[in-house]
């Protein structure tokens, strides 16, 4: 399937990644996007997103390879960045490309709410006090993504 599964420092480009993922297709039909920012919410300094290479990238590929089994998809690409990321910086990104909106759109959102619960990457927190805490699992992202369950 067209597209990408990566994880990097380097930040992407939206409109580039976009336009690689439906070149020279005309059965494309949707294509649906999600961008996750780093917030400041509280006054957070900075987010530092740590990995184990390999193994992030084979648990990215199994979620992708998850929704590609689920709708009919052209296309799809997976980034996510890691290191010390600002607020406003961009983190990770979901592209869907299908013959139809629906399946684009339901598969982007499939992608995220995976991605947040099952995805093995650790964040980390850098306060205004300048301490460092880890962020927990929410809730919400868990209910968020039961709602896939087969």
């Amino acid at each position: 399937m067209p597209g990408r599964v990566a994880v990097q420092e380097a930040a992407f480009d939206l409109g580039a990644e976009a336009a690689a993922l439906h070149a020279g297709r005309e059965d494309v039909g949707g294509l649906a996007s999600f961008v996750g920012l780093c917030r400041g919410d509280g006054g957070l300094r900075a987010m530092t997103l740590e990995h184990y290479p390999g193994m992030t990238e084979a648990a990215l590929a199994a979620i992708r390879n998850e929704a590609a089994a689920r709708w009919p998809l052209l296309g799809c690409t997976v980034v996510h960045r890691v290191g010390r990321l600002t607020p406003g910086e961009p983190i990770v990104l979901v592209l869907t490309a299908s013959a139809h909106r629906v399946a684009a759109l339901e598969s982007c959102a499939f992608l995220i709410d995976w991605l947040k619960t099952r995805a093995p990457f650790w964040k980390s927190e850098e306060l205004p006090s300048g301490e460092n805490r880890w962020v927990e699992a929410k809730a919400e992202d868990d209910s968020r993504a039961a709602r896939w369950q087969r």
